[in-house]
């Protein structure tokens, strides 16, 4: 039994990991004002992107580069886009996604089936690894599981307490006051953006260099949706992205565990969507002023209004 509960924890690190990539990605993207509805696309851009670097080099790390610098690539579309030609951030977003599958579908076809030979491996913290129960879990991982964690906690120190997290922060409530302030609010908004894309593409590399070590199209299977919700679940905040991630990990690993109950697969399959739409359920009944929502997410900005 023991061995049931750390394994199953264990897949929920793995399967929660793309998932505080992608968030954490968007929270830093909307906190600065800008609606990325693109994420699914990037991610799947991303994967596709990491599995032929991979393949063709032999270096995993060298196909994460090139995937980040993929998602990030991409990503300008949408930032001119919204920014500069102050298009509707949701039509733009959706262009996104529909561009980053077709491409990532385009690209990876010559690839289905084909497994990785190189393995992305666990890496084992010294002593903490052999802490018993918690050190297989939690120290016992994939380097995008540490990746993620450390990404997470960098991204809210950055937001509460630097100065360029300020800006973002601002910029999001009330880029008018923030120009006054001598802040360039098209660069930061620029910059998140791109910050966005690169977490995203991360999040892709994890699911084909670590994940499932192999690319099949629409491998993503959603989850960049998952991870636009649990940005508001998270009320925009990278720390409670954490654990909000894992718990959707968990949801993905138990629909797993369920099926020898003779559960339809089909309704397990719909289980992390289902409780997606139940989390916005619930967040639409709380009070807006609540959510920590920035105040100018989605609305375009016009530079020298007042």
């Amino acid at each position: 039994m023991e061995e049931i509960i750390i394994s199953t924890l264990q897949r929920t690190m793995i399967a929660g990991t793309p998932l505080l990539l992608a968030t954490t990605g968007e929270i830093i993207c909307e906190r600065s004002g800008i609606l990325n509805l693109g994420v699914e696309g990037v991610m799947a851009l991303g994967a596709v992107v990491a599995f032929i670097v991979t393949m063709a080099t032999g270096h995993p790390w060298l196909g994460v580069l090139a995937a980040m610098a993929a998602g990030m690539t991409i990503s300008v579309i949408h930032a001119f886009a919204s920014i500069t030609l102050q298009a509707n951030q949701v039509v733009s977003g959706l262009a996104l996604t529909m561009l980053g599958l077709g491409l990532s579908g385009m690209l990876g076809k010559p690839y289905v089936g084909k497994p990785l030979t190189i393995k992305m491996e666990d890496v084992a913290i010294p002593y903490l690894a052999d802490i018993p129960y918690i050190g297989k879990i939690l120290f016992l991982q994939s380097p995008f599981f540490y990746l993620a964690i450390v990404l997470a906690f960098a991204s809210w120190f950055l937001l509460e307490r630097t100065r360029l997290g300020i800006q973002i922060r601002s910029t999001g409530e009330n880029p008018q006051a923030t120009e006054t302030q001598g802040v360039n609010v098209t660069l930061i908004r620029y910059i998140s953006v791109l910050i966005g894309g690169g977490f995203s593409a991360l999040a892709g590399a994890h699911l084909s260099i670590s994940y499932s070590k192999s690319w099949i199209e629409g491998m993503t299977a959603g989850r960049g949706w998952i991870a636009i919700a649990l940005t508001i679940f998270a009320l925009w905040n990278p720390g409670r992205a954490i654990w909000a991630a894992f718990l959707f990990g968990g949801i993905f690993v138990v629909q797993y565990l369920m099926q020898p109950l003779g559960i339809s697969p089909n309704f397990l399959s719909m289980l992390p969507y289902i409780a997606t739409l139940l989390i916005l359920l619930l967040i639409s009944l709380k009070n807006p002023k609540k959510l920590n929502a920035p105040a100018m997410l989605s609305a375009p900005y016009n530079r020298g209004e007042r």
